[in-house]
C-alpha cells in the first residue's frame, strides 16, 4: 500500500490549521513517525515520536499506569488510550495517535489472535480507540496499521 498520498493529506491538513502531531507506537516500531517524515517538510507539522516497545518504556516515556497493563495487557483499549494522552501531552500538540497490537508470527492468544491492534486518537484532548484484527503476515499487520493509524488521524481531524 502506497502511504505517500495519505501522509500528504494528512500534512496538507494539519499545515492548514497550524497543528502538531505526535505518535505513540508498539507493534509498528517508529514506522507511522518515519512515514510521515518521510516527507520533505513535515517538521512544520510533525513533532515527534516515541517508540515504546517495552512495558518500561509506555509507563516511563508516556506515563502509561502500570496497573492498567497489569489489568487489561499491553494490547487493550485501556493501554492504547493511555498511550495516546502520554503522547499528547508530554508532546504538547493538538494531536496524537498510538497502536498497540500483536503482530506476530508468535505471541497471539485466544483473546488476542496475532493480527489484533488497539489503535487509539487523541484530538484536542478527546480520545478515541479502535480494535482491528489485520490479516498477514508480520510485515502486513505492521503495514495495515500504519496505514489505519494515518487515515483515522486524518479523518478526525479533518
Amino acid at each position: 500500500m502506497d502511504i505517500h498520498p495519505l501522509c500528504q493529506a494528512l500534512a496538507s491538513c494539519l499545515i492548514e490549521r497550524k497543528w502538531f502531531i505526535a505518535t505513540a507506537e508498539s507493534c509498528t516500531g517508529g514506522m507511522i513517525a518515519a512515514r510521515c517524515t518521510d516527507l520533505a517538510g513535515s517538521s512544520a507539522w510533525f513533532e515527534r515520536g516515541f517508540v515504546t516497545y517495552s512495558n518500561a518504556a509506555k509507563q516511563e516515556l508516556l506515563g502509561v499506569d502500570p496497573a492498567l497493563i497489569q489489568a487489561h495487557g499491553a494490547v487493550s483499549e485501556a493501554v492504547a488510550k493511555a498511550m495516546v494522552l502520554g503522547a499528547f501531552n508530554h508532546a504538547k500538540v493538538q494531536a496524537s495517535v498510538a497502536v498497540t497490537g500483536v503482530a506476530g508470527p508468535s505471541g497471539g492468544s485466544a483473546d488476542k489472535p496475532v493480527g489484533t491492534v488497539w489503535l487509539a486518537w487523541c484530538i484536542n484532548g478527546a480520545v478515541d480507540a479502535q480494535k482491528m484484527v489485520f490479516a498477514g503476515d508480520r510485515a502486513a499487520v505492521r503495514e495495515a496499521t500504519t496505514a489505519h493509524a494515518l487515515q483515522g488521524l486524518l479523518t478526525r481531524i479533518a
